[in-house]
């Protein structure tokens, strides 16, 4: 049996049924089958990724084209094989360099170790009647969010809540980019090394790379085990995509200012601000989860950052060791996420409509509270990953409403052509994810 997609079945398992995050399901397994012995080379663990993350992406999709040939509902298919099903059919109607009978016999070969007879013959039914053009039918639905939804494997009510800020057509490709593979960018640590320096020492590893639009940032190609390269272990660099890295940068900390990062974990734009202010002042890292923390830590220990503090804390609850303590605060508020899907497809089927409510009143504490920890003069730069008015412009302005002490600042003077043409309205950057990068909200307000 191939151990690559029986593998890939694992993680999908685990996802489904036991609720784990994609990324650190697969993370997981294959360390776990590294410790059993099992030989994967980069192909391989190239090929389970495709698989585990098309298959998640695309799954409201696939759903539909299973539903067209199986006679028993979804819900009542084991979900071992139910996600056999799901893989199988994500390589028919999407992998175009494996041929159809090797998707099929694989499908049915799996149904029939974590399944029966009947099972087997089911896949087997099932699999032998798909092909490309199930696809292709959706696109000649006439009803636009079901068209959308379908043929880019996007729930419903996502779809109608970005049309309401958006036309038609930049919806589409905001559900397309949700199901591009990302591009592997890299960050720079300026403390350790510089960019042309580890440009060149990556290459003589035979590592290919391209320079990315914003300074201090790398893009890798063909690249998956980062962990093993030896400038990663040196602490020379750290995986970060490039609009994310703009978030910290923008906020522009000095050396020897005292910052806030209050939503931390995993660490990269708490890192980076260190990097900023030359590894000289203070970085308070917060984080809810102490195992999260953990990540912030072992980050800041691998590219030899010493101003970064972590605490394990609750940022809606009022702490007067730090009223009007900090400079610059960074708030990367949590959010719905509906600009890192492509990263985290999972996010797709784990949202609802109702989390708006709950996730909107988080960031609306939270915003509220750190506010007090910022000195007169000082700067808070809010951020989210996501692309929801309610998540982003009325939040804040929802917040200068009620607090008259701050202000919105106007951007100017970017020296980032790549994110001046992401500027709206002078007062905020939208970013929509697209080929090249995930999509974020950014605003910069001032204390008065």
């Amino acid at each position: 049996m191939d151990k690559v997609r029986e593998l890939a079945l694992k993680v999908l398992y685990d996802i489904d049924k036991k609720g784990a995050y994609s990324n650190i399901a697969l993370d997981e397994a294959l360390q776990e089958a590294r410790k059993n012995s099992i030989k994967l080379d980069p192909r391989d663990v190239a090929f389970v990724s495709e698989i585990v993350y098309g298959t998640i992406s695309w799954r409201l999709t696939i759903d539909e084209v299973i539903k067209k040939y199986s006679h028993i509902r979804l819900r009542k298919i084991s979900p071992w094989i139910l996600n056999v099903l799901r893989m199988s059919i994500y390589q028919i109607l999407f992998l175009d360099k494996v041929p159809k009978s090797a998707a099929v016999n694989e499908g049915v070969n799996l149904a029939k170790r974590y399944g029966h007879k009947a099972s087997r013959n089911f896949v087997n039914a099932i699999l032998r009647k798909v092909e490309k053009k199930d696809y292709e039918a959706f696109f000649a639905i006439k009803d636009e969010v079901e068209r959308i939804s379908k043929t880019t494997s996007m729930p419903v009510w996502l779809i109608e809540e970005l049309l309401k800020q958006n036309n038609e057509q930049v919806v589409e490709q905001i559900c397309q980019a949700s199901n591009l593979r990302p591009n592997l960018h890299v960050r720079v640590n300026t403390l350790k090394t510089e960019e042309e320096s580890l440009l060149h020492e990556l290459e003589k590893e035979g590592i290919r790379t391209e320079k990315a639009e914003i300074a201090s940032f790398i893009q890798l190609k063909g690249m998956k085990n980062v962990e093993k390269i030896k400038a990663f272990q040196e602490g020379k660099f750290t995986i970060q995509d490039e609009m994310a890295g703009f978030i910290p940068k923008f906020l522009n900390p000095q050396c020897d200012e005292k910052v806030l990062d209050a939503c931390s974990s995993p660490g990269g734009k708490t890192t980076y601000m260190a990097e900023l202010m030359k590894n000289q002042g203070e970085i308070i890292a917060w984080d809810l989860h102490e195992h999260r923390i953990k990540l912030v830590d072992r980050v800041s220990q691998r590219l030899e950052i010493d101003i970064i503090h972590t605490e394990v804390k609750d940022a809606t609850v009022y702490d007067e060791r730090y009223d009007c303590y900090f400079d610059k605060i960074l708030l990367d508020v949590p959010c719905l996420g509906i600009g890192v899907l492509k990263r985290k497809p999972d996010i797709k089927w784990r949202r609802k409509k109702e989390d708006i409510e709950e996730i909107t009143k988080i960031q609306e504490e939270i915003l509220q509270n750190c506010s007090k920890y910022l000195k007169s003069g000082g700067e808070l730069v809010y951020s989210t990953c996501s692309l929801l008015k309610e998540e982003n412009e009325e939040r804040m302005d929802k917040f200068i409403r009620k607090n008259p002490n701050f202000e919105i600042e106007k951007i100017d003077n970017l020296q980032d052509k790549f994110v001046e043409k992401f500027i709206k309205e002078e007062s905020f950057i939208q970013v929509l994810p697209n080929e090249k990068t995930d999509g974020f909200f950014i605003c910069k307000m001032r204390k008065k």
